[in-house]
């Protein structure tokens, strides 16, 4: 950190104007992404109407050994992206609906990103295509869901209580709407520091290692794109998308599902209060992005 504020401070013509173009990237593919699915997701939450819409998934959840508001927090995930899911499983988790023992395994399953930024953002406006888009977030899903699903039949049975429910809040539209703007300002804040962090690795070499050993995979602008991306994902996923490398979709698929730090850190700062480990968290975010890297490999 001592070493990312020197470079600031030193060479700030260069990293200011990285800032902004975080800023702007935020606001170009991100929010638009986001936070209209913010807001659906935390009225959904706070009404009580996505614990409802979910009752019929609850002997599916219940089979698999997750608690029974396992299915709206899902389908909120899977709509919303990151960091709404782990939001919503921190809320639940807070409010008794999720017991603290079950939390892990339900934050593997919700943590995804959604339609509007994979199909849009990154399929469309990255690289050009929305079927190409399409095609990596049922493999992001796909990925996301077996290894979740996995990890909970081999856990103990869920101890949530089917009885226990979010009361519905008194100021849905306010409390939602102040939630929602919060939640993607601090994504915003997330994305231009860590475009910054970003471009003082690749600046500084402090990645060499890593990108060495990923050359003797993938060209050099693929491997240079995947270190980006392990630390910004959105940045990672528009630099593969402007290499036209033949692992490009694949690996965007990579870093979508893992996340990157700056995604990772965002879950993360929902969860840990909640008792989710974090190591094991970024572990099993690893298998399901490698799982989603080989599904996109296999349907080309």
């Amino acid at each position: 950190m001592t070493f990312l504020a020197g470079a600031v401070i030193i060479f700030p013509e260069r990293y200011v104007n990285c800032c902004f173009q975080g800023f702007a990237m935020w606001a170009e593919c991100v929010l638009p992404s986001l936070f209209p699915f913010m807001v659906i997701t935390l009225i959904l939450v706070k009404s009580g109407v996505a614990e409802k819409a979910a009752l019929p998934l609850k002997r599916v959840t219940g089979k698999l050994k997750f608690p029974p508001a396992t299915a709206s927090c899902f389908l909120l995930a899977v709509c919303s992206g990151y960091p709404a899911g782990s939001r919503v499983v921190g809320e639940f988790c807070e409010s008794g609906v999720i017991d603290r023992r079950d939390c892990g395994k339900v934050a593997y399953l919700c943590s995804s990103s959604g339609p509007l930024f994979i199909i849009g953002s990154v399929g469309f406006k990255m690289f050009g295509d929305k079927l190409l888009g399409l095609k990596i977030l049922i493999a992001h899903v796909t990925a996301i869901t077996l290894v979740s699903i996995l990890i909970s039949l081999f856990s103990k049975p869920s101890k949530s209580s089917s009885a226990k429910r979010v009361p519905p809040d008194k100021n849905v539209l306010y409390n939602s709407f102040y939630g929602a703007v919060t939640a993607v300002c601090v994504a915003g804040g997330f994305i231009a520091f860590f475009y910054v962090a970003a471009a003082v690795i690749a600046d500084f070499r402090l990645f060499y290692p890593l990108e060495t050993v990923l050359k003797i995979f993938m060209d050099e602008s693929s491997a240079s794109a995947v270190c980006a991306g392990i630390v910004e994902a959105t940045t990672g996923c528009r630099a593969l998308a402007a290499s036209g490398g033949k692992l490009a979709a694949a690996l965007a698929g990579f870093l979508i599902t893992f996340g990157g730090i700056s995604i990772l850190l965002q879950q993360l700062s929902y969860l840990t209060p909640v008792g989710v480990n974090p190591f094991k968290f970024i572990g099993v975010k690893f298998i399901q992005a490698a799982l989603c890297f080989l599904i996109l490999l296999l349907i080309g």
